[in-house]
């Protein structure tokens, strides 16, 4: 069994920023919803898109809601749990990743461009894999706070919407497993599946359960225990979004699963988060459903790297400049 650490700092810093969060401009929302709802308002027509401009005009705080400086950010680290589910060295894993991502053929980052967002992969101590799971806590409480610092820092690029997407080696059996440790249920439920590989990756979470049944009532301790840095840095940029009131567009599990960490700690954690879409990860809609968030769209991608949710940042650009135009000819 692994040592408590005392209860204090630094995560006594994290539970301040979630209970000081500041909330949506309750004007802006109405201004949209009453610029929607007018009968010869062409948005009507648009669905669901509407809850999405809504959203949009809230954390903005304008009716004249804009799309101009998105930045798709992915985040990259290694898990050493990887080499006992995979038996593939996490770091050399970690960096073949970093390469498809940054020079590689990544789709993700041709979608970026089409829509003129920034593209940016962040790396988290590739070459220092979080531990295994399986036989220790992931990471120390410092280096989990300090990797959640550091995906605050992302906020500083500037954007005005933030696309997170996930690339870690290692990090989809981390989020299999903190998911189990948030919810509970059968990891079986949360792997996906019964390929070898799905077998594997629940042979080690039940593993990891074990070893830290005892620690799990903490949403900040469950990240610890079995997230990597990628994932507690997801945490910070998420976090330290909502204080700028910058919106954000989740992508798939790994990236929901960060997310959910927040959530835990407060439900309303996650009013600036938007659901990208559902994809084709088999636990991915279970999580959204404890989110409380509906995907905008459905594609069945099968990749966390951000893809499905540069799109639907896509789609939403789309929809705030014809709300724009609408608003501006009235």
């Amino acid at each position: 069994m692994t040592t408590p650490e005392p209860i204090g700092a630094p995560f006594d810093d994290i539970r301040a920023l979630v209970a000081g969060m500041p909330g949506a401009e309750a004007e802006a929302r109405a201004d949209m919803q009453n610029l929607i709802g007018q009968p010869s308002n062409a948005l009507r027509t648009l669905g669901r898109i509407d809850e999405a401009l809504i959203w949009l005009a809230g954390w903005q705080g304008r009716v004249n809601v804009a799309i101009e400086r998105p930045l798709v950010a992915v985040f990259v680290g290694s898990h050493a749990v990887a080499k006992t589910v995979l038996g593939v060295d996490p770091v050399k894993g970690a960096q073949e990743r970093v390469a498809l991502m940054s020079s590689g053929p990544a789709g993700v980052r041709g979608v970026a461009a089409s829509y003129g967002a920034a593209f940016k992969v962040f790396e988290f101590g590739l070459e220092y894999p979080a531990d295994d799971m399986t036989t220790s806590a992931s990471l120390s409480e410092r280096d989990c706070a300090a990797a959640i610092a550091f995906g605050m820092e992302v906020v500083a690029e500037g954007a005005d919407v933030l696309v997170l997407g996930n690339c870690g080696f290692g990090s989809a059996t981390a989020a299999a497993a903190m998911a189990g440790g948030l919810y509970g249920g059968q990891t079986e439920y949360w792997v996906g599946g019964t390929s070898d590989l799905a077998k594997q990756r629940a042979s080690a979470i039940n593993a990891a359960s074990h070893l830290h049944s005892g620690e799990l009532s903490d949403p900040l301790q469950v990240l610890r225990r079995f997230g990597g840095r990628d994932i507690a840095g997801l945490v910070g940029a998420i976090l330290a979004a909502r204080h700028q009131r910058i919106p954000v567009i989740l992508d798939g599990f790994v990236v929901c699963a960060a997310a959910a960490v927040l959530h835990k700690i407060d439900p309303s954690a996650l009013d600036h988060c938007l659901a990208g879409h559902l994809s084709a990860e088999p636990a991915h809609g279970a999580l959204l459903d404890r989110l409380e968030l509906k995907p905008l769209l459905d594609f069945q991608i099968g990749v966390g790297d951000g893809t499905g949710a540069a799109l639907a940042m896509g789609t939403l650009k789309a929809a705030a400049q014809a709300a724009t135009l609408i608003h501006d000819t009235q």
